[in-house]
């Protein structure tokens, strides 16, 4: 493949060893790497955007491999990937990554992810974006996910990636040579347990702090499209799983499923 020009960002921070992993393995892939990303860790910040303060980027290039741009900005994932395309980039490029996550972005928690929002911010801009994640947060191997990140945008691009579509790969925490093989799935249905924990200060005030068990996944197969396998059933398997998402979130059902509004009967 021809060398791309490619738009890194995570919501893990700049000093993150996924991302760098990320960044390192496109550069020896023969691309053209920029790095764009939080100035410090910004997980769950979902698509936020920072309206009501300045937002500053400082040069990092020290952090990353000779030959990656990089830069540290203060504000979200989203913010991040905005301000590299209207601002920071001389030119669009022709692919957006995000991560390598450190920890799953399974189901409807893509919603909260702002590893997922950072690329959703590329598939806006109709330009291709894959979000990768490890789906455990103590894993720190990364050379694996980032290959196998590099194959599939490559293999994507020279398939004619449709547009308007973000694909979300989220890789198992395991040897490459005990893993299952890469499968489409859709996104499945997270619910939590006991979501906050209640606690008192030293001043006998009351405050939360957010927690929750998550409730697996019993929709594991036969309710998607096609009867796709959900991604966190995917993940169970020790097998890597790719789901397509596309921003419309409009209804997909019928008319006559809907309400009856008609206010005036």
């Amino acid at each position: 493949m021809t060398s791309l020009r490619i738009l890194i960002s995570n919501d893990d921070g700049i000093f993150a060893e996924g991302i760098r992993c990320l960044a390192a393995v496109a550069s020896d892939h023969g691309h053209q790497v920029t790095v764009v990303c939080p100035d410090q860790e910004r997980s769950a910040t979902g698509h936020g955007l920072t309206l009501h303060t300045p937002i500053r980027a400082e040069r990092a290039d020290e952090l990353y491999v000779p030959g990656v741009t990089a830069w540290a900005c203060s504000g979200t994932p989203a913010d991040c990937v905005k301000l590299a395309l209207s601002e920071l980039l001389p030119e669009k490029p022709d692919l957006v990554l995000s991560g390598i996550n450190h920890g799953p972005n399974l189901g409807t928690d893509v919603f909260c992810s702002g590893t997922v929002a950072a690329a959703m911010e590329g598939t806006l801009e109709q330009l291709p974006a894959l979000a990768v994640s490890v789906a455990c947060f103590k894993w720190r191997d990364f050379q694996c996910a980032a290959e196998m990140a590099m194959d599939v945008a490559e293999k994507a691009l020279s398939d004619q990636w449709p547009n308007n579509l973000l694909l979300n790969l989220n890789i198992p925490p395991c040897d490459p040579k005990l893993m299952g093989p890469l499968r489409w799935t859709r996104l499945s249905i997270r619910h939590y347990e006991e979501q906050f924990s209640r606690r008192i200060d030293p001043r006998g005030h009351t405050y939360f702090w957010m927690a929750g068990e998550v409730v697996k996944d019993l929709q594991a197969a036969g309710h998607g499209p096609s009867d796709w396998l959900s991604d966190v059933a995917q993940i169970e398997t020790n097998s890597p799983s790719i789901t397509p998402i596309q921003p419309d979130l409009f209804w997909r059902g019928q008319l006559s499923a809907l309400p009856n509004l008609n206010l005036n009967n």
